[in-house]
């Protein structure tokens, strides 16, 4: 009897069947991510489905191309088809930012913005405020250059800047003379971003006379939205910078708890900024930008 036989009584281990069409093969893919913010490797994807590894990267691309998944430094995660284009996709994020962006409408008076990256713009998915609101050329549903607005800069600050430069580079116009103009300058203007902590300014890039100040809520794996505050050009932002910080930190952990717990964050992740800023921690950060145009 050959060594490879099967003992006796002891059955011969089952071969998984993969399933035929490429249509099932796809939808096992795409049912391996639980949600939104999940992030797979390719071997994450062969080991869930069972897909021997060429053929799981070979459809793995083809989603991609069709924008059914993307495909970042972090690994592959639901694209725009599989989310859908409204906000319904966006529930969670506007369930958990809703009552911090009502606080920091009543604290401030000024208009607040909940935003999302899509490709190169912001996707708006909520705007609270006042009088002023009317004056703020922005809506629910409306899309502004990522480049151009505090939000989306505040976002992406924490991509990888490879990752930067495939949403933006050749994409990027100038609104008014304010507007960074190449993709060199907002590398830049991300890295200044990032020596504040993930704290944006705008002023006048989008529209005259508006400015805005912005903080990144982020996951275990990046940045997945951002809280703004808007004013005219005479706004002090500097004074209210903190409470911006301040809710999205608070929103990043009603979205993902334990993330300020470092055995509870990968590798990926940028820690959360911890509580409110003190007026010398706010003075010191700001002091990295006070010759800079850009805040």
């Amino acid at each position: 009897m050959s060594a490879l036989s099967a003992e006796p009584g002891q059955a011969a281990p089952a071969r998984r069947e993969l399933p035929p069409s490429m249509v099932e093969r796809m939808t096992l893919i795409i049912d391996a991510f639980d949600g939104r913010f999940t992030h797979l490797t390719l071997e994450d994807v062969a080991r869930c489905t069972h897909l021997p590894r060429s053929t799981a990267h070979r459809i793995l691309d083809q989603l991609v191309r069709l924008n059914w998944l993307e495909h970042s430094s972090l690994g592959y995660s639901l694209g725009r088809r599989a989310l859908g284009r409204g906000d319904g996709s966006h529930g969670e994020i506007r369930a958990a930012a809703a009552p911090l962006l009502h606080n920091l409408q009543m604290r401030t008076g000024l208009v607040v913005h909940l935003a999302v990256l899509d490709g190169p713009e912001v996707f708006y998915l909520d705007k609270v405020g006042g009088r002023f609101a009317l004056s703020v050329p922005s809506r629910v549903g409306g899309r502004a250059p990522a480049h151009a607005t505090a939000v989306g800069k505040a976002i992406l600050a924490w991509l990888e800047p490879e990752r930067v430069e495939e949403l933006v580079d050749g994409k990027i116009v100038r609104l008014t003379s304010r507007t960074i103009g190449d993709i060199a300058t907002l590398h830049q203007e991300l890295n200044r971003i990032r020596r504040r902590q993930g704290l944006a300014f705008e002023r006048g890039e989008s529209f005259p006379g508006i400015s805005c100040v912005a903080a990144a809520i982020r996951g275990h794996e990046g940045p997945v939205a951002g809280i703004s505050l808007v004013g005219d050009a005479r706004t002090p932002l500097e004074k209210v910078a903190p409470l911006v910080v301040d809710a999205a930190r608070q929103a990043s952990l009603a979205l993902f708890p334990g993330l300020d717990n470092p055995r509870g964050r990968s590798r990926h992740a940028a820690r959360v900024p911890g509580g409110t800023w003190s007026p010398e921690t706010m003075n010191r950060w700001l002091a990295l930008g006070q010759d800079d145009d850009w805040l």
